[in-house]
């Protein structure tokens, strides 16, 4: 019966590896098959995998351009067609909606994040909002549904 914990190789399958560097009777003595000369025949001798022998490194050929802005602030986006399709679905119940709740609803992924509203949609349900940011069309949409926004 073999078991995977006792698979060997048939006898005469493998052959013995070349033992490099194991003196001149074993044909592979001397310069251990190195070569004579050049940085890869000393002994610790090592490139790094970017380096392309004193060509120009491909890092430093390619054009850089572009900029990038480190004070940007990354918004978590809910539009208002989201909200009316909750409130179709009867899950929103919670009439204040704030990071946590839009969290909970599956709006956001997280609730440490900011948060903007966009005014994609309709809305036609009343809401009391509490986020980071909003559109000017969205604030009049939730108005204009009796609704409020507040901003933290």
């Amino acid at each position: 019966m073999d078991i995977l914990s006792n698979l060997k190789y048939a006898s005469g399958s493998k052959k013995k590896p070349k033992r490099i560097a194991r003196g001149e009777g074993s044909g592979h003595g001397g310069t251990a098959t190195r070569g004579m000369n050049g940085q890869l025949s000393r002994s610790g001798a090592k490139k790094r995998a970017w380096f392309e022998g004193g060509q120009m490194p491909l890092q430093r050929r390619v054009p850089k351009f572009g900029f990038t802005n480190i004070f940007k602030k990354e918004y978590q986006v809910v539009n208002l067609l989201n909200l009316q399709k909750l409130s179709d679905e009867k899950k929103l119940t919670d009439v204040v909606l704030n990071a946590e709740e839009l969290k909970k609803l599956g709006l956001v992924r997280n609730s440490k994040k900011p948060v903007k509203i966009l005014g994609d949609g309709d809305l036609k349900v009343k809401v009391q909002l509490e986020v980071n940011a909003f559109s000017n069309s969205a604030k009049e949409k939730i108005e204009a549904a009796g609704g409020s926004i507040k901003k933290i």
